[in-house]
């Protein structure tokens, strides 16, 4: 570091569109706090602001698991240590009023303060990849289950043909049949209209399976 150059830590309070920076002296000086895009373009001049400033020697990010992602990757590849700070509370916030400069100064106070102590998950490789799956297969098997419960609902208050037809049938088979299925007739016949609308249903069970991309995964 250069005789004339000062240490500074830095607060980041993240949001989807803009990131929040503030830039603090080690004995707890607010020295500038400006606002920079969510993009690699505005990564770079928030890290060419903080050092503008000086040596930087740790940088407190709201929401590392969030909206700060991308941002504190982008800093712990370009040697800057990352410290994962907690959100304010919420009440908190509502009482004094929000303000992102505010918080942001708040951040880089918990890195100089020793409260934020937190590395964040470097959400790389394997695991962030295996975890963007999971998110995609989880929501598969939700809009599955939602399916085939609608499906199991229309059937009980069906007319009697349609729920005599299918009661008793396991979930695979009566799936698999609904979706084969080619109902014909009126839809203002309410039995053609419940047929209709379970073979629709039973498609979606089968379109939710094959988006997920873990099928596989237990």
């Amino acid at each position: 570091m250069a005789a004339d150059e000062i240490a500074v830590i830095g607060g980041i309070d993240t949001h989807t569109d803009i990131h929040q920076a503030a830039v603090i002296d080690t004995v707890g000086r607010h020295l500038a706090t400006q606002p920079f895009p969510t993009s690699p373009a505005g990564y770079q001049q928030l890290l060419d602001w903080l050092r503008s400033h000086g040596e930087v020697l740790a940088v407190g990010v709201e929401g590392t698991g969030a909206y700060g992602a991308e941002l504190a990757r982008f800093l712990t590849a370009n040697g800057i240590t990352v410290m994962e700070v907690d959100r304010p509370d919420r009440k908190a916030r509502r009482d004094n009023g929000k303000s992102d400069p505010v918080d942001a100064y708040a951040a880089a106070m918990a890195v100089l303060s020793g409260r934020a102590k937190g590395t964040p998950k470097s959400r790389d490789g394997i695991a962030e990849a295996i975890r963007a799956l999971r998110v995609a297969r989880s929501s598969a098997i939700k809009a599955r289950t939602q399916a085939i419960n609608q499906i199991r609902t229309l059937i009980i208050t069906a007319p009697t043909e349609v729920r005599e037809q299918f009661r008793g049938m396991p979930t695979v088979e009566l799936v698999d049949h609904l979706a084969r299925s080619r109902p014909a007739g009126d839809l203002a016949d309410p039995a053609c209209a419940v047929r209709t609308a379970l073979r629709r249903l039973a498609a979606d069970t089968g379109r939710s399976a094959r988006r997920s991309p873990m099928r596989t995964l237990s």
